[in-house]
């Protein structure tokens, strides 16, 4: 006769045995590179904070978890994916004693934050929604990791009774970055956050200088949306109903009708004569197209609007794409080898002006230097002059802050 405590017992191992195999992989992805996170993503039970699903998936290294979707269906809350959680923590360098802030809140990376610091450290995770919290609190206390702090407020505020915080860990992108988040960080403290600019996404690590902040590095990711008063100033057009969309910055000018009636016109192409190889990154290029174009949204597809030949491709993380009031361009990609070892980068267009916008892209694939994570990111105040930033650098002016990039030795075309 098989017991409960059999089915528990086997489903224990089984969790066992994933897990291991999950850091396993996470090494050989590089994302995990120390022995702390290793051991921290090897000792968390993940499948306790995803209730129902499949210990499979629950251990599946790319694989986000949702637990939570709007009306519209949209995901709102989620367990982000393992590879992307293990990444961060090792940009956040935690040690034991830390004290750490996370925005958005799931409970698992809580746990491993916890994990981290140990039992001298202290974690805070905040979430705007009470669901969201009142799940947390009940999947931290079956793991056993209670000692977690989980606090419903608006995130845009952090949390000053428990602050200073050595570490504050974005868990949701965010268009913005709260000047609370800044004033209740020990100095030398660090900020990680998914930074949306302009549509792009990075995982930047800050560290703070006096009032500002200085990027230690980034690296690329997707995230949901942050909700409340730091919610992204950002539209979503749809240009073929849930299968073709361009998302651009909410105080960029653009007919939606008329760039819906584009997408129906016939398509034009132009090359750029530069290639990249196969086992190269390319993410550099969609960073430098964002803060070089003039107008700049991300074209997003649905893999049958490509098979249907609505749109030449679809990208997982949306395309680059140039924007006119009738017309766009976006970032294209074609094998120059019979392998596809090689690829050239390229521009597809639609609309009266589409040539225009695709010689635009061109233009500036071709000032890009193959660079990719040697841009500097910088955050100060709203209020800084101009005099006071560095000069020939990208500067977006935001709500809270202005941030500042810039290469080395390279200007903005």
């Amino acid at each position: 006769m098989t017991t409960a405590r059999d089915v528990n017992a086997d489903e224990t191992t089984q969790a066992d045995g994933l897990r291991a195999a999950m850091v396993t992989e996470l090494r050989e992805l590089g994302v995990i590179r120390s022995d702390r996170v290793a051991t921290a993503v090897g000792t968390v039970p993940r499948h306790l904070f995803a209730p129902g699903e499949p210990l499979e998936r629950a251990y599946a290294a790319k694989t986000i978890l949702q637990t939570k979707r709007d009306e519209r269906g949209v995901a709102i809350s989620m367990i982000s994916a393992a590879d992307i959680q293990a990444m961060m923590l090792e940009q956040a360098q935690l040690e034991p004693g830390m004290r750490v802030l996370e925005i958005g809140s799931g409970g698992y990376n809580a746990a491993l934050i916890a994990e981290l610091v140990g039992e001298t450290g202290q974690v805070t995770t905040v979430d705007i929604d009470p669901e969201v919290i009142d799940r947390t609190r009940r999947c931290l206390a079956a793991a056993g990791y209670d000692r977690v702090k989980a606090v419903v407020a608006d995130a845009d505020g952090g949390v000053p009774d428990h602050a200073p915080y050595d570490c504050v860990i974005a868990t949701t992108s965010a268009w913005d970055i709260p000047p609370a988040w800044t004033d209740q960080l020990a100095e030398g403290g660090r900020i990680v956050v998914p930074l949306r600019m302009r549509g792009l996404t990075r995982s930047v690590v800050f560290e703070r200088d006096g009032d500002r902040l200085v990027s230690r590095g980034y690296e690329l990711c997707s995230f949901v949306p942050m909700q409340g008063v730091n919610a992204p100033a950002e539209r979503v057009i749809p240009l073929a109903g849930d299968e073709v969309s361009l998302r651009i910055d909410g105080d960029q000018p653009a007919d939606a009708d008329r760039l819906r009636e584009a997408l129906s016109q016939p398509r034009v192409e132009a090359w750029s004569g530069v290639t990249v190889s196969g086992v190269g990154r390319s993410d550099g290029l969609h960073l430098w197209l964002a803060l070089n174009l003039p107008k700049f949204g991300v074209l997003t597809a649905q893999k049958q609007a490509a098979a249907r030949g609505l749109v030449a491709h679809a990208w997982a993380l949306g395309m680059p794409t140039a924007v006119g009031e009738d017309s766009f361009a976006y970032l294209g990609l074609r094998g120059v080898t019979p392998d596809r070892s090689t690829c050239e980068f390229g521009a597809y267009g639609h609309g009266p002006d589409a040539k225009d916008l695709a010689d635009q892209l061109l233009q500036h694939i071709q000032s890009w230097d193959g660079s990719n994570l040697d841009a500097t990111i910088e955050v100060y105040p709203a209020d800084t002059p101009d005099g006071q930033l560095p000069e020939e650098a990208f500067v977006l002016n935001k709500k809270h802050t202005r941030v500042v990039i810039s290469w080395p030795h390279r200007r903005a075309s």
